[in-house]
């Protein structure tokens, strides 16, 4: 990200945008599953909900103060700002972030059984005079690979099933956050309307990440993501209505926000429990990658789609289906994944 503000060519940005986004992606996979692996049955879905809010809070925060530096410093001031920022968290992260107990099981990395009882001392747990025994399911998936674990017999299904809700909600996610000020413009709102109705999409999604941790915690994980997908389809396809309308259009792109972040929240919170320890970080991984190509693609296919002569309405009501498709697929996990099934069984030892 630092040496993005020092690019000289199109080329070299591209670059170095690429090597940042590998970065952010391997972040809010580990994120994700040591949320997951660190919370009691009880309250996992509830802290997971919570931890995706600070993707809506950051952008929301970044966003203003990138605004800032763009028209004072120009657009390398906030890429020296982005990392910086990054650079101060790394100190906090190594000393304070813990390591996977899940993952010094299952892996066994050098020294992990020392490593381990230093965790469970700083929990108040007894420590261990040897690491446990491995599960089947965790050592078959060590013996197979990380990638070749995703499609182990018990976790294929549900692999392919996450992979497709991941896209889905992507697609139809990055559809609003890219199109939807320039289509307000188009539609004979202003400028800063335009932008005012971008920035209630992450606020929106601050409201939805919240209320998503808070009714998670009584609420069946599937059914919960299921209904925020659907509603979400439903304020999709009625923006496309409302987009010359500022007042109804700004509280519908509220609602959007609010409702497809808790919908992402869900898919998050799905994710970690669908797989056993071994295969987690790669699987979480796998389902956001996937997912980023839904984001690549949904901007570039509205594009193509209004280049032909497609109405705004027209594209916000033909976006709201892959939302439909992805409650679906969130509903065939819950019913057909025996780890889906068992929502409230802990994760690991960390438990």
């Amino acid at each position: 990200m630092l040496l993005s503000a020092f690019a000289q060519t199109s080329i070299e940005l591209g670059a170095l945008r690429v090597m940042t986004g590998v970065g952010i992606g391997g972040m809010l996979a580990s994120v994700g599953v040591i949320t997951a692996e660190y919370s009691s049955a009880k309250w996992r879905s509830t802290a997971i909900g919570l931890q995706a809010t600070g993707y809506p809070i950051g952008a929301t925060i970044g966003g203003a103060i990138g605004a800032v530096l763009l028209a004072q410093y120009g657009w390398r001031s906030v890429f020296i700002f982005g990392g910086l920022a990054t650079a101060a968290m790394i100190p906090v992260v190594v000393r304070r972030l813990p390591e996977s107990v899940d993952f010094l099981i299952a892996k066994r990395p050098a020294k992990a059984l020392s490593k381990l009882n230093a965790l469970l001392r700083k929990m108040h747990h007894p420590e261990l005079t040897q690491l446990p025994a491995l599960r089947a399911v965790d050592s078959s998936s060590v013996k197979a690979g990380a990638l070749s674990g995703l499609f182990a017999a018990g976790v294929m299904r549900s692999t392919i099933l996450i992979w497709c809700s991941f896209f889905l909600l992507m697609f139809s996610f990055y559809f609003a956050l890219s199109w939807t000020p320039k289509l307000l413009v188009s539609a004979g709102l202003s400028a800063q309307q335009g932008i005012t109705g971008g920035v209630l999409l992450n606020v929106g999604g601050i409201v939805g990440g919240s209320l998503f941790g808070i009714l998670a915690a009584r609420l069946e994980l599937g059914r919960l993501t299921a209904s925020n997908l659907l509603i979400t389809a439903a304020f999709i396809a009625t923006f496309g209505y409302f987009t010359s309308t500022l007042t109804a259009a700004f509280i519908i792109a509220f609602g959007i926000g609010t409702f497809i972040f808790a919908s992402m929240a869900g898919l998050y919170a799905f994710a970690p429990i669908i797989y056993p320890a071994s295969v987690r970080t790669t699987g979480m991984g796998w389902s956001i990658g996937i997912g980023r190509l839904g984001a690549i693609l949904a901007p570039l296919i509205a594009g193509v789609l209004l280049d032909s002569g497609w109405s705004p309405p027209s594209l916000y009501y033909a976006f709201a289906v892959p939302l439909l498709a992805a409650m679906i697929t969130v509903l065939a996990i819950r019913q057909g994944s025996a780890a889906a099934r068992k929502i409230s069984a802990p994760i690991g030892a960390s438990n």
